[in-house]
């Protein structure tokens, strides 16, 4: 769920306005009301002004593209890069405390639709051991500059605030968040601030000697990408072999014993509908989630409308086999349409982002490897909560710059076609 831009292709940019922060106020009267229109559309004047001269905020490091991922951009343009950042951040946060001075104490993460968002996804790397046709472009993708990155340290510092103000749920993500050296660390750090569920979402190739691991560092639950029960397929879709190691991790998730072990499978026409079966038989003896994604646009991914099942053919096509499934009595803030075949240990899900969006109930914001906070996955627009940090801002200086991008936050997503023809980011770079 979240926000969609229709007709023109919006850039990423920097936003910031406390002019639509919700004021906690108990029925306003009509005076009330008034004053506070007023100062609201006063505070977004201020800040249009104060951001109308920056220009935007630039993708995390501009490389050549190659046919990997990319290599790094010279020194020189990076210090360049951090450093207007860093200017631009100065700018953010002195409108900003100006404008806040005439709003009173606001829930950071309950946006103007009611939504309260306790779940944060953080991608920890763009870096990937997979090329996955659906993620990463042919091409390759453009990678930020180590320097241009979250370090351990920052990540847990948003954390803690998130966790302080609310999110109980956190999901780590990637590019590949096992490559990252310090996972082991970074999930023990994270595990201490007392969430309901410490999860991840990997492709598997290199999990099965880390997850004991893992799960004692205190990581609660897995997510597994795997698109295919074939081996020759695999390494079609995902450009590399690895298809056994995934298989594998699979299988030592459930024993380690997680609280929820989930299988991800992008399903696409023409390419590997014809395993949906396949994969429900997965959960006949297994207490395993599978879930069925909807094919979704990002930039260079290839997407077309053709190419996407919809969620009620995938389920006519498993109904058609096992006869009506059994439907969870899902939380409204559920992402997933969670059914199980009857007498099976593991239930099936699907994920219909394309035909039947759940934005009236997203729970969901998003950091991004190189810091920038997306309150929607489709949504373009990006506020740089790195920059700040390195420009010197206080915890109560991030609070108004989350407040204020989760008050932007739309109430729901653009249909299927403007997405596909909506500047964004590739899947890989916002974190899966």
């Amino acid at each position: 769920g979240g926000q969609g831009e229709a007709g023109a292709l919006p850039q990423r940019r920097v936003f910031a306005s406390s002019a639509n922060m919700a004021l906690n106020k108990e029925s306003p009267n009509s005076e009330d009301l008034i004053q506070t229109q007023q100062r609201r559309r006063l505070a977004e004047m201020q800040l249009r002004k104060a951001t109308a001269a920056q220009s935007p905020l630039p993708p995390a490091g501009t490389p050549a593209k190659t046919g990997g991922c990319g290599p790094k951009q010279s020194d020189n343009n990076e210090k360049q890069s951090i450093e207007q950042g860093l200017e631009r951040a100065e700018i953010l946060l002195q409108k900003l405390r100006k404008a806040s001075m005439e709003q009173g104490p606001v829930n950071i993460l309950t946006d103007t639709f009611g939504r309260k968002h306790n779940y944060l996804r953080i991608s920890i790397t763009e870096r990937c051991n997979l090329r996955c046709t659906y993620c990463m472009p042919e091409t390759g993708i453009e990678l930020a500059p180590d320097g241009n990155l979250l370090t351990s340290a920052e990540i847990v510092r948003l954390a803690t605030l998130f966790a302080e103000a609310g999110v109980n749920k956190i999901r780590l993500t990637g590019g590949e968040p096992t490559v990252r050296k310090d996972l082991p660390h970074l999930v023990d750090q994270l595990g201490s601030l007392g969430l309901d569920s410490l999860a991840m979402t990997t492709n598997g190739i290199v999990l099965s000697r880390q997850i004991e691991g893992l799960k004692a560092a205190g990581l609660t639950a897995v997510n597994i990408s795997l698109d295919t029960l074939k081996p020759e397929l695999f390494e079609k879709l995902a450009r590399r072999k690895g298809h056994d190691r995934v298989l594998n991790a699979i299988e030592k998730a459930v024993q380690v014993g997680l609280e929820s072990v989930k299988v991800n499978v992008v399903v696409m026409r023409g390419t590997n509908e014809d395993e949906l079966l396949d994969f429900v038989e997965m959960t006949r003896h297994k207490k395993l989630n599978v879930r069925f994604i909807e094919y979704m646009p990002f930039d260079e991914n290839a997407w077309a409308r053709n190419k996407m099942v919809t969620y009620k053919e995938m389920k006519d096509t498993i109904e058609a086999k096992y006869g009506k499934l059994q439907r969870w009595n899902d939380d409204k803030t559920e992402v997933a349409k969670n059914y199980q075949v009857a007498g099976f240990a593991g239930s099936v899900s699907f994920i219909s982002s394309m035909t039947e969006h759940f934005c009236d109930g997203c729970n969901r914001l998003r950091i991004m490897a190189d810091g920038n906070l997306k309150v929607c996955l489709f949504g373009a627009t990006e506020v740089s909560l790195r920059d700040v940090m390195r420009a010197g801002a206080s915890d109560a200086d991030l609070r108004l710059i989350i407040g204020a991008a989760v008050q932007r936050k739309k109430k729901g997503h653009a249909g299927m076609d403007i997405i596909a023809a909506t500047k964004n980011r590739t899947m890989i770079q916002i974190g899966g």
